[in-house]
């Protein structure tokens, strides 16, 4: 049985990750990430985030900061604050490891970390993820998934505004 404190571990810093992730290469362990703003949780991002878990042994997601947010949403987003967005993800079964990064895009951790796949969103191509041409020039793989129709955290927000 999983514990309060062993969902709060899942939450870690980039160092954690790179140590995490150097021990599963070791076992020969792949590891997926993929990253985002999950401000407001809806089944599109399930979707994601369990294709992305399906890709590899071990899911690390990247988390937007609540200024990483602000810069790329406007001034009114995000609705949840980081840390309270980071627990719901490592809540979920799916997630392995949630690691918060605080600029624009994840760039600088993807480089850290080099995960073996990225996972996206389909309103993407695989010339426009960050990080992808790093990953693949590793060996890795840049995987895009179908958009589920119907879900998006600004319609929601809009729906709940009347």
């Amino acid at each position: 049985m999983k514990t309060g404190a062993s969902i709060e571990k899942k939450i870690m810093t980039i160092a954690t990750a790179k140590t995490i992730m150097a021990a599963l290469k070791v076992t020969g362990k792949k590891v997926s990430f993929t990253n985002g703003c999950f401000d407001i949780l809806h089944p599109g991002h399930l979707f994601s985030l369990t294709q992305a878990a399906e890709e590899a042994d071990y899911l690390i997601v990247g988390l937007n900061s609540d200024a990483s947010v602000r810069k790329l949403k406007g001034p009114s987003r995000p609705i949840n604050s980081t840390e309270s967005r980071a627990i719901v993800l490592a809540n979920l079964i799916v997630v392995d490891a949630v690691v918060i990064f605080e600029e624009e895009t994840p760039l600088e951790l993807i480089t850290a970390l080099l995960p073996d796949v990225i996972v996206k969103g389909g309103d993407y191509t695989i010339e426009q993820v960050v990080g992808g041409k790093e990953v693949i020039a590793n060996g890795g793989k840049v995987i895009i998934n179908p958009i589920v129709e119907g879900f998006s955290t600004t319609s929601l927000i809009e729906k709940m505004k009347g």
